[in-house]
């Protein structure tokens, strides 16, 4: 079991205290399901609390409504409904509930209110915002006033200040800060926590050694030119035989149009996506995050399970890491793909998979690939077989 003693609880976390609280588990058992200290676990429970008023109307003697009682039950562990069979009727009490992705969301709300605001005291803001604000309404640059008056605050502190409105200045009567525009943020696309739920690298290894699966598909993206087109590269662990889709950009959107293509073409050809990549390893880029279109087949049932390394785990992907080496040979990093096609894609693959592998005992993943899965299966993926006097592992590939 991993050892998450002084690590913060997950939404992984939450769902699975939420799940042992709906079954009536006790806090030891709990924690023990989520490896913490039953103390922790109690407090999490309390710190994050959904009421829910009941809808039986309470009146006192002289006929005037008042608020719902507590429940009796309550005022002991688990402190919540969730295992109660009555919070779902007419339940005369107030309702106490805990809900894993509400926690969460007050729990991300506290990370982000805990580190913001003015790291001075009241007394001394008033002071430096009177001679900031003095300072720049004679001319003088941030810099300067800092220096001179030694405030106890960083010059990107006023910044912050400023564009938060805490100051009397105005951003307009700043010498520079009119001058520069906002840079701009592109938009940084992610894989939803939601998403890994049951998906993490923990149920993977749980998943492949529950099925005795020895061999799976790692995916990854290798980019060209920042912005334009990638290369999502489809890696089977068994024979290390490697295939490339040729993706628009970076995009979720992209990823799931050229997959959701690969499986019509693979049903064209009286083949399922399923049988060829029933399991299936990735990191958290955004560009993964459409899990059900990577997982569910045409009609929206499940063929294949996804599932994702830790962040900043590149480790736990090895294989497909180590493959592009060989990619890389034959198109350098810093080259653009904008100028290939899916055929040019196929090429580079088919010259890498017909690469003879001393850990093959002399085979390429090509002959290993097609005695396993056949060769209708690699002609489906445009990988064909390159006689071994016509291997080129070289960027003069790209020019014949």
């Amino acid at each position: 079991m991993e050892n998450k003693k002084n690590k913060h609880l997950t939404l992984e976390d939450r769902t699975e205290i939420q799940l042992c609280l709906d079954r009536g588990m006790t806090f030891k058992a709990t924690a023990a399901r989520v490896s913490k200290d039953q103390t922790t676990i109690s407090k999490e429970v309390k710190k994050h609390l959904t009421y829910r008023q009941s809808n039986v109307i309470h009146r006192n003697k002289d006929g005037n409504e008042q608020p719902s009682p507590t429940c009796p039950r309550l005022l002991k562990a688990p402190f919540v409904c969730n295992p109660c069979d009555k919070k779902k009727h007419s339940c005369p009490y107030m309702k106490q509930l805990h809900y894993a992705k509400t926690a969460q969301r007050e729990y991300e709300s506290l990370l982000v209110t805990s580190r913001d605001g003015i790291p001075l005291n009241k007394e001394e803001f008033y002071v430096a915002d009177r001679v900031i604000t003095a300072g720049i309404q004679n001319g003088q640059h941030l810099y300067h006033i800092l220096q001179s008056n030694k405030l106890n605050v960083s010059k990107s502190a006023v910044y912050r200040h400023l564009h938060k409105g805490y100051l009397s200045v105005s951003a307009v009567e700043f010498p520079r800060v009119v001058k520069f525009k906002p840079r701009r943020q592109e938009p940084v696309e992610y894989v939803p926590k939601a998403a890994k739920v049951g998906r993490t690298y923990a149920d993977f290894t749980y998943y492949t050694e529950d099925n005795d699966i020895s061999s799976w598909t790692e995916m990854d993206t290798v980019t060209g030119r920042v912005g334009g087109k990638v290369i999502l590269t489809l890696h089977f662990t068994l024979g290390n035989f490697m295939a490339g889709i040729l993706l628009e950009n970076r995009s979720a959107a992209a990823l799931s149009t050229e997959i959701l293509a690969l499986k019509s073409s693979l049903a064209d050809n009286g083949l399922c996506f399923g049988d060829i990549f029933p399991v299936l390893l990735t990191d958290n880029g955004g560009e993964f995050a459409d899990v059900f279109s990577i997982e569910n087949d045409l009609n929206g049932a499940k063929e294949s399970a996804l599932f994702f390394c830790d962040p900043y785990k590149s480790c736990q992907k090895p294989r497909v890491e180590k493959n592009h080496t060989l990619f890389r040979d034959i198109v350098p990093k810093g080259k653009s793909f904008d100028g290939f096609s899916q055929d040019t894609v196929n090429l580079i693959f088919s010259h890498v998979n017909s690469v003879k592998r001393k850990s093959l005992n002399g085979k390429t993943p090509y002959e290993i690939f097609t005695f396993a899965y056949g060769k209708k299966v690699a002609h489906a993926l445009g990988i064909k077989p390159v006689a071994p006097d016509k291997v080129m592992q070289s960027p003069k590939l790209l020019t014949l």
